[in-house]
């Protein structure tokens, strides 16, 4: 029999977890580096039985040790507030003007990035980004307008945020997957407040209903003019695969797949039809709370692909990947020890995985403007540029894979393709 993998049901950080006091002290309040614990929810495991036919998240959570400050979350009043710090002071995990610092994303930047200590948010954006998740999502629009009000940014309306449900009628709702959708909506808008979110729920996580869904998003991306699809959803290779890549060619749309949480390489993220998208860790200073470097995540998914050959855009890259496509083709923030707060449920969360990633470039690459035609000319842009060190940010610390096989290296590898964003040039 084969073993199954550890499994945690997820819980919410506010009410469930004890709470621990935080003292105030310093510019940005004492930081208090303590480590914690990485839960899996139930939508992140896959079974052997659920290959080819059903889709996983790529999410983790954290909670730190001692659980968090016991202040109230923050109430919504409606207002954005652009100088409003994380919703718990004294953690370095990732707020929209701190990662829009990181990746050079806002007009002025503050050395050392502090979370705490940072309050300019990315700006830009046009036209839509779809997310695709499986599942019905209640609280979408409230949880939206929370995290928007927590971070300054543009708050939802019926003009700039919609929720499709893909098959026509209202599917189930399921808590991992309202987790998945709460940071992919949230860090969409967060990358390019200004683009109009679409949020098409599918039927359920089988491959068809997800089908279905990405039809749907494709063609509401494409009747706004153009934009992205984001999809922090994957499973196991599969020989039928090729066969569904037709589905990431609509015109005028550019698909963004994560690369997956674990050794190894999944679906869609290894179709040539998409943007790959792996993981990176931040490390910040445990004192001042600097940002210090960005290396690989150990967790990311990447590789060569079992099936998918090689396509023209990686011919450069040749010696590395050989005769198969090669994941991923860039890397984000995932490393869920160094996450990001998304906002859910009433509760607040630090959540990582390359579902992070995902929605994070799909957003930078809509503010950037280009709105390539498919998502082989975006790969074009990016490869042309991979060298180009104010577009990109070359990865060379740190290893992933099978047996922490592959290397960061100078250049493309197989755990941070060509790097992370170095602000909106050459995307």
């Amino acid at each position: 029999m084969t073993p199954r993998r550890l499994f945690v049901k997820v819980r919410p950080l506010a009410g469930a977890v004890a709470f621990g006091a935080l003292a105030a002290g310093g510019a940005y309040g004492q930081v208090a580096p303590r480590g914690g614990e990485v839960l899996i929810p139930e939508s992140s495991q896959e079974e052997l039985t659920d290959i080819g036919i059903r889709a996983h998240t790529n999410l983790k959570m954290f909670v730190p040790r001692g659980g968090m400050d016991n202040a109230q979350p923050p109430s919504f009043s409606g207002k954005a507030r652009p100088e409003e710090s994380p919703p718990y002071s004294g953690y370095l995990y990732e707020t929209p003007a701190s990662l829009g610092c990181v990746y050079k994303l806002v007009s002025t930047l503050v050395p050392g990035c502090n979370p705490n200590g940072v309050s300019s948010d990315p700006t830009g954006g046009s036209r839509a980004i779809a997310i695709v998740d499986a599942y019905h999502y209640p609280t979408a629009t409230q949880d939206l307008q929370v995290f928007s009000a927590q971070f300054g940014l543009p708050a939802p309306t019926s003009a700039n945020f919609q929720v499709v449900y893909a098959s026509g009628r209202q599917p189930p709702v399921n808590a991992g997957w309202n987790l998945e959708e709460a940071l992919d909506i949230e860090w969409a808008h967060a990358m390019a407040p200004n683009a109009k979110i679409y949020l098409v729920e599918a039927a359920s996580n089988n491959w068809g209903d997800l089908f279905t869904a990405i039809s749907v998003a494709g063609s509401l991306v494409a009747s706004a003019g153009g934009g992205e699809v984001s999809m922090s959803f994957g499973g196991s290779e599969f020989s039928s695969e090729t066969y569904y890549d037709v589905y990431f060619t609509h015109p005028g749309v550019v698909y963004f797949a994560s690369a997956g949480d674990s050794p190894g390489v999944i679906w869609p993220s290894a179709s040539s039809k998409v943007v790959s998208v792996g993981g990176t860790s931040i490390s910040r200073n445990p004192t001042t709370g600097a940002f210090q470097q960005e290396m690989a995540w150990q967790s990311s998914g990447g590789g060569p692909s079992l099936y998918e050959p090689r396509p023209s855009d990686q011919n450069g890259i040749s010696t590395i990947v050989g005769t198969r496509r090669g994941t991923p083709d860039v890397a984000a923030d995932a490393d869920p020890s160094t996450g990001v707060w998304i906002y859910s449920s009433s509760s607040w969360y630090i959540v990582g995985g390359t579902s992070v990633a995902a929605p994070v470039w799909a957003g930078i690459v809509n503010s950037a403007g280009s709105f390539s035609a498919t998502s082989a000319s975006e790969l074009a842009t990016v490869y042309a540029n991979m060298a180009n060190g104010s577009d990109f940010t070359d990865i060379v610390h740190g290893s992933c894979g099978p047996n922490e096989g592959y290397l960061a290296v100078a250049g493309w590898d197989f755990c941070t393709g060509v790097g992370s964003p170095a602000g909106k040039g050459g995307k």
